[in-house]
């Protein structure tokens, strides 16, 4: 497990600040295609005093998901809007405009031989 969280933790790093990502595509990138809560509870379990962008991560549905009391809701908000992630009506973030594509192949190999 503590192999998956740090690759979680070293791909969840390259998000570009601005964008955002779901649970499950992290899973997917790290080839653990059901991993989606396991990739939740890594950034719910990030070590103190780590820097590790754990805002830019929320559900498939663009929506904020968290129920963790360190890393709330609101807070999570407030960092993507200043990021300048905008929320519709909805709460939800529009994909095509703030959905983070991801690593290249190769890249996503480099990173997981990099253990």
């Amino acid at each position: 497990m503590g192999d998956f969280f740090s690759r979680v933790y070293r791909l969840v790093s390259m998000i570009p600040k601005g964008k955002v990502v779901s649970y499950g595509q992290i899973a997917r990138m790290l080839g653990s295609p059901h991993g989606a809560r396991t990739v939740g509870w890594a950034l719910h379990g990030l070590p103190d005093g780590t820097y590790v962008p754990w805002q830019r991560v929320i559900n498939s549905q663009g929506r904020i998901s968290t129920s963790c009391l360190q890393h709330d809701a609101n807070l999570q908000r407030q960092l993507l809007e200043a990021e300048g992630v905008v929320f519709d009506e909805g709460d939800r973030v529009n994909w095509a405009v703030y959905g983070w594509e991801g690593l290249a192949w190769a890249e996503l190999d480099a990173l997981w031989h990099a253990d």
